[in-house]
């Protein structure tokens, strides 16, 4: 993080000679009691996270569950119970007010042995000593879910699970790499893995290195603690803040795909989606399968026929209603790809026949056009130029609001292409992207490169794809984070 007395300048809107420049400023979060701020972590050290006093889900004292050895398992908990009463901070991370009832989160954290489930040296022993790669993860991963099955099946369950892996664990077990006729070649990590094990057993959970745990970690204290608890608080099933701003009663929604295992359904894809209402809560929804061949279609990019753009739509919609009890105003469909005409006309009929008003967006990251500013310092985050039909977003760079770089290399401005529907300005809806990037429950980053909506997309997949299609995959967000 670098400071400098002044931001820079941006040029104007003037001359059609000259590039059209124009910028948002920071947008802001909202946090208990109403309050803003542009930072999630002041806003929650000086207000409190949002869910405390907008909603009944905040989690008021949290029953936390341990899966490690016995070492690992006291190492947890120790480092858990410390970093709850605040971490110090430096002079470029702000301090962790912590995870007490008066303070930082306002929760208290519970931990009881009958919420803990430890790795025994013996079944360890035949886990590590395994010496086929694949059959050594297999039997991990049966190790593992083994732990979750007790744990679920108790009279009291832990509202979320923390997971310590062992260097050794992580070591032998961490992925693998493995081939066989029917799938192909297949590598498998043991993270995602165990997120979707866990999911079977509804069971929200954070995995943890023993290097976090014994400081061999280098990251800034206060930052992990920032991260951890951050997530841990999204996980409990409270929202840590919420966009200020955003057109009630609008259903964001990313587009994505991922391939199943195995190199031998390389033609195969699954859609998938991403839905978030304007206060950020959000459900992962799993699609139709489609062979999509990039050598016959001359696309890596997949892309929906009309049929499959339509039903997938509907499911989203489906899906918001039953969950919102009623139909959305508006939809605001984000893909990282150029839509094609037939998924163009499968999204806007499906959304047409229920929906009002909508806007598709093309968003893709780049880097073969930046801006190049005449000081030493980047451009601004929140600066948007244009060339014909394309905007150009700076979603990294410059914080004017809090003269600070966050970044540590020279950042590119995101491409929005295919604005389709045409019933919000461009202004706006480049407005609310910006705003999207600041959802990311899952650390306490001011904002990220991509909205919330796309930006997990690829994590989200490689857990779905650990999933086998004849189960349904939990829609809670707070399940594959």
């Amino acid at each position: 993080m670098t400071a400098r007395p002044a931001p820079p300048s941006v040029s104007p809107v003037g001359s059609p000679s000259l590039i059209a420049s124009t910028y948002f400023p920071e947008p802001l979060l909202q946090f208990a009691d109403d309050g803003l701020h542009i930072d999630p972590k002041a806003g929650i050290a000086r207000y409190g996270p949002r869910s405390w006093t907008a909603s009944g889900r905040h989690p008021t004292r949290l029953r936390v569950g341990l899966i490690g050895t016995a070492e690992l398992v006291e190492a947890a908990r120790t480092w858990m119970s410390s970093r709850a009463e605040g971490v110090r901070g430096d002079v470029h991370n702000p301090e962790f007010p912590g995870w007490m009832p008066d303070r930082g989160f306002f929760s208290s954290l519970e931990f009881d042995d009958a919420w803990n489930e430890e790795l025994g040296q013996a079944e360890l022993r035949q886990v590590l000593e395994i010496k086929s790669q694949k059959e050594r993860f297999h039997a991990a991963l049966t190790l593992f879910e083994t732990k979750f099955r007790q744990l679920a099946e108790r009279d009291s369950v832990p509202d979320y699970v923390v997971i310590a892996l062992s260097d050794q664990i992580v070591t032998r077990c961490g992925t693998a790499d493995y081939a066989s006729k029917e799938t192909g070649a297949v590598h498998r990590d043991l993270r995602r893995a165990l997120k979707a094990s866990a999911m079977k057993f509804r069971l929200p959970t954070q995995i943890v290195r023993a290097p976090t745990l014994d400081g061999r970690d280098r990251t800034p204290p206060s930052r992990i603690a920032w991260n951890f608890f951050t997530a841990m608080y999204c996980k409990a099933g409270g929202y840590p803040w919420s966009p200020y701003g955003l057109t009630p009663g609008t259903c964001y929604v990313g587009i994505g795909f991922y391939r199943p295992l195995g190199s031998a359904a390389a033609t195969m894809q699954t859609s998938l989606v991403q839905a978030f209402d304007e206060r950020g809560e959000g459900l992962v929804l799993r699609g139709h399968e489609f062979e999509w061949d990039p050598n016959k279609t001359g696309s890596r990019s997949p892309h929906l026929t009309a049929d499959g753009a339509h039903q997938l739509m509907a499911l989203v919609l489906d899906r918001y209603e039953a969950v919102m009890k009623q139909t959305p105003a508006r939809v605001v469909v984000h893909k990282t790809s150029r839509y094609w005409p037939d998924e163009r006309d499968g999204f806007r009929a499906a959304i047409e026949s229920r929906v009002r008003r909508y806007d598709l967006m093309a968003l893709e990251a780049q880097s073969r056009v930046r801006l190049i500013t005449t000081s030493k310092y980047p451009p601004l985050r929140g600066t948007r130029f244009s060339f014909g039909e394309l905007d150009y977003l700076y979603t990294t760079g410059y914080i004017s609001a809090l003269n600070e770089f966050h970044g540590m290399h020279v950042p590119a401005p995101l491409q929005v292409a295919d604005h389709v529907g045409q019933d919000s300005s461009r202004d706006a809806l480049l407005k609310e992207v910006l705003a999207l990037t600041k959802l990311n429950w899952n650390s306490a980053a001011l904002g990220g490169l991509l909205p919330i909506t796309i930006k997990f997309s690829g994590l989200v997949g490689e857990i779905m794809r650990e999933i086998p299609s004849d189960r349904e995959p939990l829609p809670q967000f707070k399940f594959y984070i």
